[in-house]
């Protein structure tokens, strides 16, 4: 199977980084995962909801350009549905019964996701209510993919 997090912005902080790094490398023995960074559009503090649409117009057809129509995407957002982690390796392993071999996750930018986006997705996938600053979604997502292919695996995860 092929992952492939298509994600606004580069990561910054080298904690961060380290972090996603490590768990590429443990999805190394389930997946081929890559990591596709789009360039995020600059923003003013404080925008106009027209400024707004704009940015996440500009930003989402960069994500859009990356994802090929056989793929199943998956879009973080908050108004997703949440999923325990069991449930989460579940809708994996069904997808991979289904047919798909390449899944595609995507986290927006700091406004969110563009409509077109959530549109094109097939799941919107939340992790919480919570705001969640983008980068650090990145760790979240690869430790709930890594801790979903272990217990695909029947493999000892923390509960």
């Amino acid at each position: 199977m092929k992952i492939t997090f298509i994600t606004v912005g580069k990561l910054k902080e080298k904690h961060i980084k380290a972090a996603v790094d490590e768990y590429a490398k443990r999805l190394s023995r389930y997946v081929k995962l890559s990591i596709i960074e789009v360039a995020d559009e600059p923003a003013k503090e404080r925008l106009s909801n027209a400024e707004e649409q704009i940015i996440l117009r500009e930003e989402g057809g960069r994500i859009l350009r990356h994802i090929k129509e056989s793929g199943y995407v998956i879009a973080t957002a908050i108004s997703g549905m949440p999923l325990t982690s069991v449930a989460f390796a579940d809708k994996i392993t069904k997808l991979s019964v289904d047919g798909y071999s390449h899944i595609y996750f995507i986290i927006g930018g700091s406004l969110g996701l563009s409509s077109e986006v959530t549109k094109r997705a097939d799941f919107l996938l939340s992790f919480s209510q919570m705001t969640f600053p983008h980068q650090l979604m990145r760790v979240i997502l690869a430790e709930q993919v890594y801790r979903a292919f272990r217990i695909n695996s029947g493999e000892p995860y923390h509960k």
